[in-house]
């Protein structure tokens, strides 16, 4: 198994809202940038887990974990001109943007912030913790994920 972590703004789509979709199921669309595409498309398989991590708030965090539940498939929003995702050079024919499709597993504890993930030293060499990375997808790796889940369990103040 793989571990991943996925961006999203909460004012456009966040856990919440994963929670309330039919069978807390949701394609994972909109992704423009060609290396997250690339390892949705290509790396990411059922049974995977990702943490959800809020971005673009304050303060921006992990706030639960999601399992891929469909493996790359191309986006349709890339195709529909009414989409603020569209993408007029993207041919059906040979798609240029890929999805994958989540379902919530859990609310963490607690929001475990980026400002706490930056004070520890157990997670240095994160991907989400590089100098200039804005990338919306990434990877986690096994020992980084289960130091952020022992995070969450515990007080942050103490």
């Amino acid at each position: 198994m793989n571990y991943w972590l996925m961006k999203s703004e909460p004012d456009e789509f966040g856990i919440e809202d994963l929670k309330q979709r039919p069978d807390q199921i949701e394609p994972w669309d909109g992704v423009r940038n060609y290396q997250a595409r690339n390892m949705m498309r290509d790396q990411m398989k059922v049974g995977d887990l990702a943490f959800f991590y809020h971005s673009n708030t304050k303060p921006p965090g992990i706030v639960g974990i999601v399992e891929i539940v469909r493996e790359g498939y191309p986006d349709p929003t890339q195709f529909d001109p009414d989409d603020k995702h569209y993408d007029p050079k993207s041919d059906p024919e040979k798609p240029r943007w890929y999805l994958v499709d989540v379902k919530f597993k859990a609310t963490l504890p607690r929001k475990v912030t980026l400002h706490e993930l930056k004070r520890q030293p157990k997670l240095e060499g994160m991907k989400l913790l590089a100098r200039g990375n804005r990338l919306s997808v990434m990877p986690v790796e096994p020992d980084h994920w289960a130091h952020i889940i022992a995070l969450a369990e515990q007080d942050p103040a103490g």
